[in-house]
């Protein structure tokens, strides 16, 4: 693939997204395609800078676009993701963004995915929309970016396991007592700027067990292939383990710009302004607590159950992180809002129609175990 010149950002507005228009702009890309949420403000500078030929965004932005641009198109986040286009770089979180990966999958569009949840729960499914299409997949995720350049040029067949780093969040090791955590406790990640729910998932160690499930669904691997270690210092990103014992290590700093500008470029490196970042002074590595974070140990349970259960756990994980934002619930209860839900998952075959009713019965679980109807 020749150096792409157009791109479409779904989720224009969040971290990835932003971070994505500013490889855009070393590289001088053409943006073809913007959607996002309900930032008007920031979209309105997007569409300012880089006057886009569609653009997606939440209803209740409509006319107020339609003022600002009067000859902007606005279209469906899905008709955004089959524009014609080079790379659609797929940045809405949460299983909201699985329409726009699929329609851009089935358009046959090179994907640099950033939103897990959609290859979490419906890996084969996109897989097989691939196969048909000729799209490709390129993983967006600092990690998984790592364990695929990892494996460039090796053979497959040779793969023993893969291991995902984690910087063990805010609550590594303080306070000892968790069930104090408020969510302005939760949201000081020691590494990452990261959207809220992101922020609180990592805090959990959940959002490590959604890469977990990712790398799985990703890499076509066992769970028990997929393993995690603990590494505060965030300068390697995965390792790879082979059958004959050799281990490969990813390093990178922690900036997200380089993983997506990969995706992006692939299979070309080109120069970018952080080739000079510090090293750090030391690299810690040790195991994850799973007592201390269940949730961890809770996606690893949904993928040995494996169908529709990583879709109960995910949709549970969003009401009850919601819920933790808003003071409804203290901390701990988020993993055991997760657990209870998870025991309920149906034993449905993995199917497009499936997933959704699937999303929306959990939610409906998870809303009940709250006291409150969803």
């Amino acid at each position: 693939m020749n150096d792409p010149k157009r791109i479409v950002v779904l989720g224009s507005t969040g971290s990835i997204g932003t971070q994505t228009l500013e490889v855009c702009r070393w590289r001088g890309y053409q943006v073809v395609g913007l959607a996002a949420g309900k930032n008007l403000e920031l979209l309105s500078q997007q569409i300012a800078e880089f006057q886009p030929e569609v653009v997606a965004a939440n209803e209740s932005l409509h006319a107020e676009l339609h003022q600002r641009f009067p000859n902007q198109q606005i279209a469906s986040a899905e008709e955004v993701a089959i524009h014609p286009t080079d790379i659609v770089v797929a940045a809405v979180p949460g299983l909201a963004g699985l329409p726009g990966v699929r329609a851009a999958i089935q358009a046959g569009r090179r994907v640099a995915l950033a939103n897990k949840e959609s290859m979490v729960a419906a890996g084969p499914l996109l897989w097989q929309e691939a196969e048909k299409s000729g799209a490709e997949i390129l993983p967006v995720d600092s990690e998984h970016s790592a364990l695929f350049q990892s494996l460039v040029g090796e053979p497959f067949k040779d793969l023993a396991e893969l291991i995902l780093t984690a910087t063990g969040g805010p609550f590594l090791h303080q306070p000892p007592d968790l069930s104090k955590v408020t969510p302005a406790m939760a949201l000081n990640h020691p590494r990452w700027k990261m959207g809220p729910k992101v922020t609180i998932d990592s805090s959990t160690l959940f959002n490590k067990g959604l890469e977990v499930l990712e790398a799985v669904q990703l890499f076509k691997l066992l769970i028990e292939q997929v393993k995690v270690v603990i590494h505060p210092q965030a300068y390697v990103h995965s390792l790879v383990r082979f059958q004959d014992g050799n281990l490969k290590a990813q390093l990178g700093p922690t900036d997200m710009r380089l993983p997506i500008q990969y995706a992006l470029t692939y299979p070309q490196r080109p120069p970018t302004p952080l080739r000079d970042l510090p090293l750090p002074e030391r690299l810690e590595f040790f195991p994850p607590d799973t007592v201390r974070f269940p949730a961890l140990a809770l996606a690893y349970q949904a993928g040995q159950m494996g169908g529709l259960a990583p879709t109960f756990l995910n949709a549970a994980d969003e009401i009850a992180v919601g819920a933790f934002l808003e003071g409804k619930i203290g901390y701990l209860d988020i993993a055991k809002i997760l657990e209870k839900v998870l025991q309920q998952t149906p034993h449905l075959p993995l199917t497009w129609e499936n997933i959704a009713q699937s999303d929306a019965l959990a939610r409906h679980l998870a809303g009940e175990l709250l006291g409150v109807k969803i």
